[in-house]
């Protein structure tokens, strides 16, 4: 398991996040830092299991995309992803209605450009990385198996 007591069928909510004309970094981390710990704090009990922040860092995959090959990122420190994991969205739902979330929330629409839509989505796969002895024994039955 990837994240830890997140189950196959919990859900996964994403929120994209450009920053609006005049705000920072700085203005974003503080708001969202201020939003995610009144999530630990208060639904950590209620649904919330875990979730991150990502920050576009300009660089591009020229080996994983298939769309041209850009070098950088135009939205590169303006493009920010909300991740949250949760055991249901009926609990995720909840949160949002939630007295002490709704001003911090608002807080943080106020520097995005584009508004916000939160997108839910259901888990089809989670992983982490194999253990040097686990990746070993891997590749020798792949080695040994597979066509």
């Amino acid at each position: 398991m990837l994240i830890d007591g997140f189950n196959s069928d919990g859900v996964v909510t994403v929120n994209r996040v450009v920053l609006r004309q005049g705000y920072t970094v700085d203005d974003l981390e503080e708001r969202v830092a201020l939003l995610c710990e009144n999530v630990k704090t208060w639904h950590s009990e209620t649904g919330f299991v875990g979730g991150f922040v990502g920050l576009n860092s300009g660089m591009i995959s020229n080996e994983g995309s298939t769309v041209g090959q850009p070098v950088a990122s135009p939205m590169a420190g303006r493009e920010a992803l909300i991740v949250t994991f949760w055991r249901s969205f009926e609990e995720h739902e909840q949160s949002h209605r939630s007295p002490t979330f709704q001003p911090l929330f608002e807080s943080v629409i106020e520097l995005c450009e584009n508004g916000n839509e939160e997108i839910a989505y259901t888990m089809l796969w989670q992983g982490k990385a194999y253990g040097p002895d686990e990746a070993k024994a891997a590749q020798r039955a792949k080695t040994s198996h597979a066509p």
